[in-house]
């Protein structure tokens, strides 16, 4: 029973050890996010009880007309979309509220499906314009969204009409109705508009699927909204979004003449936080379509295998939490520095996921080792205790906060399921680190960036709005 007693020992201490490890980050992590929610709670309260309370709401049905109406352009990059593009845009053109806007895909010339399917649907419709990348794909999105700009730009010489607003959006996107006259409006005012993202629930697929749900919900519920209100830069979600003009032609005077930098990942992310850099002003806009009801959002499926979603995650994961490093550094205030940090977590969070999992393995090991042996273990220290006890109180509270979130979302049975699927978020999550680091390393050895994307679905029947 030596033997026994031995590994017992070995493992209560080793256990203890990584236990402490991870509680000590998960405390930090846990006063960070309380910080966010407070930040939240504080500028919630102050718009509810100051500025409401002077002057109504204002939703779709009373938004106000742009003072110069002008025509918007909507690019779409596209590479193998044959399965979802033509319902996509066939909806966007059924839906899109506004008189004058264009939809420019963009195609490869290696991908005829796509380029069939988008040209079926551009016989019936002159609003949408066929861009087709003579670089054979994939590329990055970047490249792609490129190629549109270079295209767009050659339109406005030809016309000799500007367009006013680049919204971006991507080929699953199910798209609302009133979006464009809220782009028009608030364009004039913003350099970037983003509206929430909310991704459609897959009844196939409640625990993949479904964390996205959980994860958008709280982010572009809660996290956007604190971070606008502390004077961070809005970062672009790369769908729903509107970009002035004016400020994509100034990134593009910076870059060669192109705004989307094909070297990055996540180029969408990055343009938000380089426009605020330039002195642009971002806004993230919650508009509810009607007096008190669901605000104007983009809708879209989201993977429904791990793999894709840990494909998913890691490309976000290396272009923000490691590239962005690199690429955007430190600047900006202490609230910018403060998002950036949060951005940029992501990895550590990953470590102490697993340190936490790993001892409480090694937890549990030791028990049933010690009874073979018939030892008794060392009980946790009072510092131990009392740093479990905060974390325990503080994951409640962050248990809370996000099926809060979900549930006003989606409703009271998607918020009850948030809370298992924390579980499924952070599985996802570890899978996606070890490929995120792999990715950023190739990077940084010089390896080709490619688009990294997923498959994608669009429903049958588009949800009402």
């Amino acid at each position: 029973m030596g033997d026994f007693a031995t590994i017992a020992v070995w493992s209560g201490a080793t256990a203890h050890e990584l236990v402490l490890f991870a509680a000590v980050l998960f405390l930090i992590g846990g006063i960070d996010d309380l910080l966010v929610d407070l930040v939240w709670i504080a500028n919630t309260l102050w718009r509810r009880l100051i500025i409401y309370s002077s002057r109504p709401r204002t939703d779709l049905t009373s938004l106000a007309p742009p003072r110069q109406p002008g025509w918007l352009a909507v690019f779409i990059p596209a590479w193998r979309e044959d399965a979802v593009i033509g319902q996509m845009l066939s909806t966007a053109l059924d839906r899109f509220d506004h008189p004058a806007y264009r939809l420019y895909v963009g195609v490869y010339i290696n991908d005829p499906a796509t380029i069939d399917a988008v040209a079926s649907v551009a016989a019936r419709d002159d609003r949408v314009r066929r861009v087709v990348n003579r670089r054979p794909g994939p590329t990055t999105k970047a490249d792609c969204l490129n190629a549109i700009w270079r295209t767009l730009g050659n339109d406005e010489l030809a016309s000799g009409a500007r367009a006013k607003a680049i919204i971006l959006h991507d080929a699953e996107d199910v798209v609302h109705s009133g979006e464009l006259r809220i782009f028009d409006t608030l364009i004039e005012r913003f350099d970037l508009v983003q509206l929430p993202v909310l991704p459609l629930v897959d009844k196939g697929s409640r625990w993949i699927s479904g964390h996205y749900c959980d994860e958008f919900a709280e982010a572009h519920g809660k996290s956007v909204v604190a971070r606008e209100a502390l004077g961070a830069a809005v970062p672009s979600a790369g769908v729903g979004c509107a970009f002035s003009r004016e400020a994509l032609e100034r990134i593009a005077g910076t870059k060669g003449g192109l705004p989307f930098d094909s070297d990055s990942l996540t180029e969408d992310y990055e343009l938000g936080l380089r426009i605020a850099e330039q002195g642009g002003s971002g806004v993230f806009v919650r508009l509810p379509a009607t007096p008190g009801g669901k605000p104007v959002a983009v809708r879209a499926h989201f993977p429904s295998r791990l793999s894709d979603a840990v494909h998913q995650k890691s490309r976000w994961m290396t272009g923000i939490a490691l590239a962005g490093w690199d690429r955007l550094g430190w600047r900006g205030g202490p609230g910018e520095f403060w998002m950036r940090l949060r951005d940029r977590r992501a990895l550590i969070a990953v470590i102490a996921l697993a340190a936490a999992y790993a001892g409480l393995v090694l937890t549990v090991s030791a028990f049933v080792l010690q009874g073979l042996a018939g030892v008794s273990g060392s009980p946790p220290s009072r510092f131990m205790a009392l740093l479990l006890a905060i974390n325990a109180v503080l994951l409640v509270w962050r248990l809370a906060v996000r099926a809060f979130f979900v549930t006003r979302a989606y409703g009271v049975g998607e918020g009850l399921r948030s809370i298992p699927r924390v579980f499924v978020a952070n599985i996802v999550e570890m899978m996606a680190a070890r490929a995120a680091i792999a990715r950023y390393l190739k990077m940084r050895r010089g390896g080709a960036i490619e688009w990294g994307k997923t498959a994608h679905v669009f429903p049958e029947m588009a949800p009402a709005e």
